[in-house]
């Protein structure tokens, strides 16, 4: 199925009815149908007709509507970086810190690795991003790539789960609200920049056509022989390239390389359960610390409180603010626990068979899952934020608890959990199985084969 911002559909026969042609064949990355995209005019986006994950999005002047987007999302983070972030005034004590101060104040507290983190997830990374964006599109305008542009352009699927500007936006929001009582508190200029080049950035996410882009920079070469669209690509030993999307065939051993972009390409991603179990084990027993240690303590006259997550919700309910408390304890405790059950859940029922209806509900459940889990990072940025911010000795001051650490380490191994679980698995058939390969069946996590029987 294919439907564009103008409404305009585009039949499913397009997709499923077998043609001659062996170009434009994608196979989806999350079902595993194998479809033959149908002409797209700007506006209009394919989608599978199986699962209805979008195959292709076509932009109008895509090259110029990318590169607009991040030539102004990087004179925002200039901006962002130059100007004072937040400044707050207390008992006669005054403090402004610039957006970097978020970071390098965890370094000085002992917690290099949060406080790195916070660094790449909001400005390294993100900038790195950004400029691969305009040299790729440089090129492209030009018409000529630019020198290794077909790696950066294998690096930039890579990037966008990592990104988290617009967490930061939230996060700072509940840390004003946070301090806003017990201290007088100013925007910045800067902060204003940020709240800009967050939009920028996701507008250029947004904006980046992978299958233009990959067409542009180095053509579409033609499917493999006797591709039958309709059809799992793995029953054809076909496999789509999760970078540039091109259809390839396998080799003997169900391995292979992309021979357009040179992405390694497996039958399924190999040992996607069992990394995918073992992630979420490790990120179980981080957040037992993560809740039982304090994540902040604040120090109020030479007093100091400690304070964990469930502790800071309660404070923002006893103050009466029930919509911060519920978007921390979201945030902070529903979002991760319930990542580590949807993902073990689907761990379990992936090895079932079932209806249409049932794997529907899996692969939503999947996106959902995948989509939400960077937005645990809200506490985390709290804590740089109130760190930075806060600190006139023993008059008025935060310092970063165990439980930061601990909490930064569940939110990055449920990421990688959500990442490793390979979503094709929901659609696979048990009946699909003996009729593959035997250097196919091992790579299988239905009934793995050694490798000497494949002799």
């Amino acid at each position: 199925m294919a439907a564009g911002k103008s409404d305009s559909d585009i039949d499913k026969t397009s997709f499923l009815t077998p043609r001659r042609t062996r170009r434009r064949l994608r196979a989806c990355h999350e079902c595993d149908l194998l479809v033959a995209l149908p002409p797209l005019h700007p506006g209009e986006r394919a989608s599978c007709p199986r699962c209805g994950h979008t195959l292709s999005h076509r932009h109008f002047r895509p090259a110029e509507r990318s590169l607009a987007f991040a030539i102004s999302a990087l004179m925002a983070l200039a901006a962002a970086l130059y100007f004072p972030f937040i400044s707050f005034e207390a008992r006669g004590v005054s403090n402004a810190i610039h957006l970097v101060d978020t970071s390098a104040s965890l370094v000085r507290f002992h917690e290099p690795f949060v406080g790195m983190l916070v660094l790449l997830t909001v400005v390294v990374l993100p900038t790195v991003y950004l400029l691969a964006v305009v040299w790729l599109h440089l090129g492209l305008l030009q018409r000529r790539p630019l020198p290794r542009s077909y790696r950066i352009a294998r690096a930039l699927s890579h990037l966008g789960p990592w990104m988290m500007a617009d967490v930061f936006v939230i996060g700072a929001l509940v840390s004003l609200i946070k301090i806003a009582g017990m201290a007088s508190v100013d925007l910045g200029l800067s902060f204003w920049a940020f709240c800009v080049y967050a939009l920028l950035l996701l507008l250029t996410t947004r904006s980046i056509d992978t299958d233009w882009m990959w067409f542009s920079l180095v053509g579409e070469p033609l499917a493999p022989e006797g591709c039958r669209p309709g059809q799992p690509a793995a029953e054809q030993k076909l496999t789509g390239c999760p970078t540039c999307g091109l259809v390839n065939r396998l080799g003997h051993f169900g391995r292979g390389r992309c021979q357009r972009c040179g992405e390694p390409l497996r039958f399924r991603s190999p040992h996607s359960l069992q990394k995918t179990w073992a992630l979420l084990i490790a990120a179980t027993l981080c957040y037992i610390p993560a809740n039982l240690y304090p994540i902040m303590t604040t120090t109020s006259l030479g007093n100091e409180t400690p304070s964990t997550i469930i502790g800071g919700v309660m404070i923002f309910l006893g103050h009466g603010d029930w919509p911060i408390a519920l978007v921390i304890f979201t945030a902070s405790v529903v979002v991760p626990i319930g990542k580590v059950f949807a993902l073990g859940w689907l761990c379990i029922t992936v090895r079932r068979s079932g209806e249409s209806e049932f794997k529907h509900k899996r692969q939503k459940l999947y996106r959902i899952t995948e989509l939400i889990g960077r937005w645990s990072m809200i506490d985390v940025f709290v804590v740089a934020i109130l760190v930075s911010l806060v600190h006139a000795g023993s008059l008025l001051a935060i310092t970063p608890g165990p439980a930061a650490l601990a909490f930064s380490a569940v939110v990055i191994i449920t990421m990688l959990a959500a990442i490793s679980f390979d979503p094709r698995l929901i659609w696979d058939a048990r009946n699909m199985q003996p009729h593959m390969p035997a250097a196919l069946k091992r790579q299988s996590p239905y009934s793995p084969v050694k490798e000497a029987d494949d002799a």
